[in-house]
């Protein structure tokens, strides 16, 4: 991941904020392959917000890892607002995190379709015990902008949340 000092004092505010309320976090996602966990755990002392993070790049990993049902994915296909927000809640119910943030897209520059363009992403948060709320975005750019923009989507709807003391 490159490193993006902007990203990186998101990131700290977001953790320091977590800090404060108590709350650990937990990350499910599939088109930015690791990097919200990347830039969270590249703060120092992330350790005491960070629980966990799920790659779940695959539909089997999504099924396996984190609960998200088969017919959900088959239904919807697995970029899609129900997708997220079953990521987000099988992230919440697979740690002991409190909140949780999923994502879930098209990074290009294949597997689009017509419905489906190149830099759609669909972003879904969670907090234990609260349903989960989804975002749809479509970020422009080559594959790295869309998985850089889509990271920093993802603290600012974290940020948010712990904003409104819920989950959206």
């Amino acid at each position: 991941m490159t490193e993006d000092p902007d990203l990186t004092a998101k990131a700290e505010a977001l953790l320091q904020r977590c800090r404060d309320a108590k709350l650990m976090l937990a990350t499910a996602e599939s088109c930015t392959g690791g990097m919200i966990a990347a830039c969270l755990t590249a703060v120092a002392g992330s350790s005491d917000v960070v629980e966990r993070g799920f790659v779940t790049y695959s539909n089997e990993a999504k099924i396996e890892t984190i609960g998200v049902p088969a017919d959900l994915i088959a239904a919807h296909g697995a970029v899609s607002a129900e997708v997220a927000e079953a990521m987000a809640a099988g992230a919440i119910a697979a740690s002991r995190a409190d909140l949780a943030v999923a994502v879930t897209g098209i990074a290009g520059p294949g597997g689009a379709t017509a419905d489906k363009p190149v830099g759609l992403v669909y972003l879904a948060v969670c907090r234990r015990g609260a349903a989960p709320c989804h975002w749809r975005r479509v970020f422009p750019g080559d594959r790295q902008a869309v998985r850089l923009a889509t990271t920093e989507c993802a603290l600012a709807l974290l940020t948010d949340a712990l904003s409104k003391g819920a989950a959206a």
